[in-house]
């Protein structure tokens, strides 16, 4: 099998669930990282036995890399997609795709003008009862999903906004729990309920008064297949509690899904407390299943490295497909749709009014 050249920048806490898949694919000769710190990015490299550098550049051109990650801080995911893109290489993203819509749409011209294919890390997307949820919906087991409610109540603490200079401000993170734990509950919900038509939402900080942003958010949200959905999502509940996301159809049954449990999962400090599960299920013919696959879907969560598993098999499908010339499952163009919705609340909140989409 022809292996794929393959790189990373940014070696913070992440960079090791990317570094490690790299290393462990078949197809991926993982090659270099790139770090602006050059001490961190060798002590990095020392690890895997990769090159080090501290230019972009100058590593995907002397390397010849096909792919690169970008594990980077939320507002510096732009300049070095662009550079990566330039230099003909494919991109991968850590989620969100970018922290503002102006720097999506920079990545996403990049990569078209390049023909290069970019991608955005949303791993939940392969948790077995998340991708049961989207089979129904694609098998018409609920009809046209008419609301849809995400709710992720979780808490951080000072000590957790201290680990890294740049959590918890506007320039360093881009924003709050929108932009950094609740992405991939926001990406759920419009990849099950479809296009946004408009949204109304409201972000507060309402107990954490030594960052910036926002550790609370909510929103309604009216979709373009005439659907409707709510957003309630917060780091201020202590202790921590869950994420979910629930999906009624037309036809009256619900489907759910329980992502995060016990506690929120931090890369690099601490693990995955509860395996996911579908916590709700009122199918036609399928309503005794819920424990069946629960049990199931746990039994497997438990046999594997959960904490690095799911990265492994999103960066596996994007490899796969750049190898193969075909679409990864989330491209830059769907993560952008993540980004677009958390801006649409900031701009509510800001304006005092309903968002249409699509965002100008």
């Amino acid at each position: 099998m022809e292996k794929l050249k393959t790189g990373i920048i940014g070696c913070g806490k992440v960079g090791d669930f990317h570094a490690k898949a790299f290393a462990a694919l078949e197809n991926s000769e993982f090659t270099a990282v790139c770090d602006n710190n050059i001490e961190r990015a060798r002590a990095f490299a020392d690890r895997y036995g990769v090159k080090a550098y501290d230019d972009i550049e100058a590593m995907i051109r002397e390397c010849a890399l096909d792919v690169v990650s970008i594990c980077t801080p939320h507002p510096l995911h732009a300049n070095p997609a662009v550079i990566a893109a330039d230099c003909g290489c494919n991109v991968l993203i850590e989620k969100p795709l970018a922290s503002s819509l102006e720097d999506c749409d920079r990545i996403i011209e990049a990569g078209d003008r390049n023909h290069v294919t970019i991608g955005t890390m949303v791993q939940r997307r392969f948790y077995r009862p998340c991708m049961r949820i989207h089979q129904a919906i694609e098998d018409g087991k609920i009809g046209r999903p008419v609301l849809g409610m995400v709710t992720m109540l979780g808490w951080r603490d000072k000590n957790y906004y201290d680990s890294d200079p740049w959590r918890g401000s506007w320039k360093g993170e881009g924003g709050g729990v929108m932009v950094n734990q609740a992405p991939h509950q926001i990406d759920l919900l419009q990849w099950y309920m479809g296009e946004v038509d408009e949204i109304y939402g409201v972000w507060k900080n309402l107990n954490h008064p030594y960052i910036e942003v926002e550790d609370t958010a909510v929103a309604v949200i009216k979709f373009k297949n005439g659907g409707v959905g709510n957003i309630v999502v917060s780091n201020s509940q202590n202790p921590a509690l869950f994420g979910k996301v629930h999906i009624f159809g037309e036809n009256g049954a619900g489907v759910g899904v329980q992502t995060d449990g016990g506690a929120m999962f931090v890369a690099g400090m601490s693990s995955i407390t509860e395996a996911p599960y579908n916590d709700l299920w009122t199918v036609a013919g399928e309503e005794n299943m819920l424990e069946t696959w629960k049990k199931e879907d746990t039994d497997f969560f438990n046999s594997v490295d959960s904490m690095y598993y799911y990265h492994r098999e999103q960066i596996k499908d994007f490899v796969d497909a750049v190898q193969k010339g075909e679409k990864p499952l989330v491209d830059a163009r769907e993560g952008r749709k993540t980004v677009e919705i958390f801006t649409g609340i900031y701009r509510a909140t800001e304006t005092n009014s309903v968002i249409k989409f699509p965002i100008k």
